[in-house]
């Protein structure tokens, strides 16, 4: 039996990132782009390369040009992680595994490093396969703190919960990672939401603004642990956004969600420092009068547009600049915030 399971990209809404400061964002899973992970029976349990694995190239040239696009490790790392994480959970829990052996490998077309959270939906897709050869299943929730803990545990990989969530869930989730909450149950309140609610979407990325997310984040986490009044009020701002915009949602009323996320941005700007090639890419979004905003840590924006005019506008505006502009597909998502 060959087992394939797939999951998918993720963008962040609204509120990030306060996700990793006790704070509440919105986010949505989409399928323009996925990671699958096959796995099947075998004698001995082998772990097989991907192309971002690969370990032999046609020139010197070629060996950069991978490592400028994949970096140095490739993703056998994040199925290692995700297995040890499996394994873990099922022996401290008590869940008996059958003894035999497997293959595994991945493939992905996620655009890599532009904050569409790729990393994630590898580990997610793993750990859905991995369910499914053991014949075990854990609640939604408990799989997003698997994800979580293989990238932040395992890998050192700094990591909020919104990305694992939402592409547990999948489809359009409300996410409310408030202190007292995290600390009660170990993981937030998430409620999915009718991507039916959603003004008209669109996406934009650029391959050559990959920036890994601890570069992006450098110094916040040190300075809102120190209780920094800026960076501090900043989280609060971004986790009061999120409330607004599943407000308005829940009304119908778009009107003032745009501004909202340009918002989300703006206040970005005020504490992280945000590269000039990343800058331009929004501002070009909103030359045109879509609104934009990161959809995680910077490569890839997220933003809304009012008609097909302007989306035409939009696409051949930032195409000018090598950006590509898509329409996300939205997942659909599971109906209950705790299954």
């Amino acid at each position: 039996m060959i087992i394939r399971t797939q999951a998918y990209p993720r963008a962040g809404l609204v509120g990030n990132p306060s996700d990793g400061y006790f704070g509440k964002t919105i986010a949505f899973a989409f399928s323009n782009f996925r990671a699958e992970v096959i796995l099947y029976e075998t004698p001995e349990l082998e772990i097989l390369p991907s192309e971002k694995d690969r370990s032999c190239f046609t020139s010197i040239q070629a060996l950069v040009n991978d490592v400028q696009l994949h970096g140095y490790y490739g993703g056998i790392r994040l199925l290692k992680a995700t297995i040890k994480r499996f394994f873990d959970y099922c022996r401290e829990h008590q869940i008996d595994l059958h003894d035999k052996n497997f293959s595994i490998r991945y493939n992905s077309d996620i655009p890599h490093g532009v904050g569409l959270a790729g990393s994630s939906a590898i580990i997610t897709a793993c750990l859905r396969a991995l369910m499914a050869f053991y014949g075990v299943s854990f609640p939604r929730y408990v799989q997003a703190n698997l994800v979580l803990a293989a990238e932040a545990q395992e890998l050192h990989i700094p990591a909020g919960l919104q990305d694992r969530v939402i592409q547990a869930y999948e489809g359009l989730v409300y996410m409310n990672f408030a202190k007292e909450i995290m600390q009660k149950q170990g993981y937030g309140n998430y409620e999915p939401m009718d991507p039916k609610l959603l003004p008209k979407l669109y996406i934009a990325y650029r391959d050559d603004l990959s920036e890994p997310t601890e570069k992006f984040h450098n110094n916040i986490r040190h300075r809102f642990e120190q209780g920094e009044s800026k960076v501090v009020n900043a989280m609060k701002f971004w986790a009061n956004l999120a409330e607004k915009v599943k407000k308005c949602l829940l009304k119908g009323e778009l009107d003032g969600i745009p501004a909202m996320l340009n918002a989300n941005f703006d206040k970005r700007c005020e504490i992280y420092k945000i590269a000039e090639e990343n800058l331009r890419m929004v501002q070009a979004a909103r030359s045109v009068g879509a609104s934009a905003k990161f959809t995680g840590s910077g490569g890839a924006i997220v933003g809304t547009y009012t008609d097909e005019r302007m989306f035409a506008n939009l696409k051949k505006t930032l195409e000018k600049l090598n950006i590509k502009v898509i329409k996300p597909k939205i997942v659909p998502g599971v109906g209950t915030a705790k299954t």
